[in-house]
């Protein structure tokens, strides 16, 4: 099994970049917001509790499977320990399953995911964004809270690539996720 942390900023392309990934791969996507929108829906706020007792039992069910591998994205930061915490956490899940771990940075400027912070596939598939203006506040405050690209040489994993997709379709930066690691 091969699980692939995709991870970036807020609207820099995870979710679209592996729905392109998942086309021409035999990968399944977990984003992030599968599990935070029904939880904001039923309760009325996010509860981080909730939110992660759902993914785990995401994690450990589909380590127990027979897939060919899974792509888990989300906003990393950096300078937060729990958050490197949280990925060994993930990790642990699936290492008895002799599961191979992939990382994939997606980086943007601020301006071009405002950009896509308004885009029909966002919007669809994340209800939460659909207050524009509550979206827009956000991403300038998490950029502002936390750091969510690494610094050079950060990253300390064998199986790590980095992606201005900046001025890349998701078709295309799904490529060279799959060229770079050969799936």
């Amino acid at each position: 099994m091969k699980l692939l942390f995709l991870f970036g900023e807020a609207a820099v392309g995870k979710m679209t970049v592996g729905q392109e990934l998942c086309k021409i791969t035999d990968f399944r996507l977990f984003h992030n917001h599968i599990t935070i929108e029904p939880v904001l829906e039923v309760f009325g706020t996010l509860n981080r509790t909730i939110v992660d007792r759902c993914r785990w039992v995401f994690f450990e069910e589909f380590a127990k499977s027979d897939n060919y591998g899974m792509i888990f994205s989300f906003m990393w930061a950096f300078d937060d320990p729990h958050d490197w915490d949280y990925v060994e956490r993930i990790k642990e899940i699936f290492r008895p399953y002799n599961t191979e771990f992939y990382y994939t940075e997606l980086v943007a400027p601020e301006e071009i995911r405002l950009q896509r912070n308004v885009t029909e596939n966002r919007l669809k598939h994340k209800a939460s964004k659909r207050d524009i203006e509550a979206s827009t506040q956000r991403i300038l405050r998490d950029s502002k809270t936390y750091r969510f690209v690494s610094n050079e040489g950060e990253i300390p994993f064998e199986n790590y690539i980095r992606i201005d997709n900046s001025f890349l379709s998701a078709e295309e930066a799904a490529r060279q996720i799959q060229e770079h690691f050969g799936f």
